[in-house]
């Protein structure tokens, strides 16, 4: 079974690692504090099989590794969605996101997905008095309408809960490609304002299609916007050129950030989404890690995401509030190859399997969509374990709750804090994830994937989507790649899985039975 396989690998008394073998006098005066601080790492793209706690061999990742081995390392730990906003949208309000018809992948000029009046995770954590901060990806949208990128953007991050927040507006690959600290473009020069669209390309402006000769990265599909860095982006801008990012030092720029803030706020308990944007597109490592995996641009990312948990890590160690913080390490959704680039993901990936033993990827409904490393970990609090426990990123928000004395609770957002803490395997009995727009149930050991049109297979990316004309269900204790579909020789338990499924999915949905083929 996977929870052996992984135990060994993970957990084993040889593998107890710790960060440091003395404390330190702020680490001593920080255990009678009642509050601990709070952070999650939400990584963007990382496969299930990119962690070499979790089995992988090729790529080694020491760094989250440590927190694995002496943390809960969760074999059945989930995000809310096969794709980033909508499974963000998840994470940060504890509501599923197919509840939102809006929560799809955004583009970078989007109005804001979150209404500022719903309770958030960030709010949770302030009405209990922390301070809260966003470092890293947002991609949740932002203003109202047409967004003048020139004056401070609003509403976004502060408006649903964050106190401080740096981040970029979507994702690497899209524009615009600046920075924004609170709402406001980092480094504009007022001279040269910035201009963004995802109609039409600005006179002038030079684009993967019109200028392939200023590319030092070959887009593959979709991605012959804005040349940017070398790098042809989704999207045109115009202007901004002194707040345009480099790619090559993102990563340290929000490691920074996230470091300073750690630094300036310990004294006082605080909530912090440190959300990483590697390995997502366009893989650009910083010069040092280049070449250090063997695996090209994807593989080197991986291990530089790796080493900036560590760094991190390692500030909250020296800062003396290791002890008294709850890391959380997962993705936002399972991996992708070949996402827009000819970057050699494909090409160069060998033997290494960033999906594990499971099927599908990014954007499927198979389980390697939205089943993701998820590693809990909170030094002397949490006793190393393998667990089997159903748990996923929408029920962080009531778990914590509950943790800090918030009555608060998420919509969706089951209180299984002592699942996170390690303290049993009881976790979710039932969940629904989804993949663009299209729902399935996990219950138990069983999953069960409704009737859905389509291509099979997403030729763009190479993966299975999990298309099919009848109905697909699987035992996932038994079968974790899925490969035997029982719906036709189990009937019994196909009918009880959708009549589950149907109850969950609530009136809305039951008036698309037909069409949906759910009979």
């Amino acid at each position: 079974m996977m929870k052996n396989t992984i135990g060994k690998i993970a957990v084993s008394s040889a593998a107890i690692l710790s960060f440091g073998s003395c404390q330190t006098k702020k680490e001593s005066s920080k255990k009678s504090e009642t509050k601990p601080n709070v952070v999650v790492i939400c990584l963007d793209d990382l496969g299930y099989g990119d962690v070499s706690a979790y089995g992988g061999t090729t790529l080694k990742t020491p760094n989250i590794d440590k927190l694995a081995n002496n943390g809960a390392l969760f074999t059945d730990g989930y995000a809310t969605s096969a794709t980033c906003t909508p499974s963000r949208y998840g994470l940060l309000t504890g509501r599923y996101p197919w509840r939102n018809k809006d929560a799809k992948i955004l583009p970078g000029t989007a109005p804001l997905l979150i209404d500022p009046a719903m309770m958030t995770m960030p709010k949770m954590f302030r009405k209990a008095g922390y301070q809260t901060a966003l470092v890293g990806k947002w991609h949740l949208g932002l203003g109202t309408g047409v967004v003048d990128w020139n004056k401070r953007v609003s509403p976004g991050p502060n408006e649903v809960g964050f106190d401080d927040a740096f981040y970029m507006a979507a994702t690497a690959d899209r524009v615009p490609t600046v920075y924004l600290k609170d709402g406001v473009v980092e480094g504009l020069d007022p001279k040269d304002p910035i201009y963004v669209s995802y109609a039409k390309n600005y006179d002038g402006e030079p684009t993967g299609l019109s200028n392939p000769e200023m590319m030092t990265m070959k887009w593959h599909h979709g991605h012959n916007g804005t040349i940017v860095n070398g790098v042809p982006r989704i999207g045109f801008m115009k202007g901004g050129k002194a707040a345009r990012w480099n790619d090559e030092t993102m990563t340290n720029v929000f490691l920074k950030r996230a470091q300073d803030y750690v630094k300036n706020h310990k004294d006082k308990p605080f909530f912090l989404y440190y959300a990483l944007e590697q390995p997502h597109v366009p893989r650009v490592p910083n010069p040092k890690f280049v070449g250090k995996s063997g695996l090209g641009p994807r593989g080197d990312v991986v291990l530089e995401a790796d080493w900036a948990i560590g760094e991190f890590v390692k500030t909250l160690e020296k800062e003396g509030i290791l002890e008294n913080t709850i890391i959380v390490v997962t993705s936002d959704n399972g991996p992708v190859l070949n996402d827009g680039y000819y970057d050699d993901a494909v090409e160069k990936l060998g033997d290494h399997k960033p999906w594990g033993p499971l099927r599908g990827g990014k954007y499927s409904l198979y389980e390697a969509g939205a089943r993701v490393p998820f590693i809990t970990y909170w030094k002397g609090h949490i006793q190393p374990t393998v667990s089997d426990a159903i748990v996923c990123q929408v029920d962080l928000m009531t778990s914590f709750a509950k943790l800090v004395g918030s009555k608060i609770e998420g919509p969706d957002s089951e209180n299984i804090l002592n699942a996170f803490l390690g303290k049993t395997e009881n976790g979710r009995e039932t969940l629904i994830t989804e993949a663009t727009s299209r729902t399935l149930l996990r219950k138990g050991d069983w999953i069960l994937i409704p009737p859905y049109k389509g291509e099979a297979v997403n030729k763009f990316v190479n993966i299975e989507v999990g298309n099919d004309n009848e109905y697909q269900l699987f035992n996932v204790k038994e079968d974790i790649g899925e490969q035997n579909n029982l719906a036709k020789s189990n009937p019994e338990k196909l009918a009880e899985m959708k009549k589950t499924f149907l109850e969950l999915r609530g009136k809305d949905y039951l008036k698309n039975v037909e069409k949906l083929e759910l009979k």
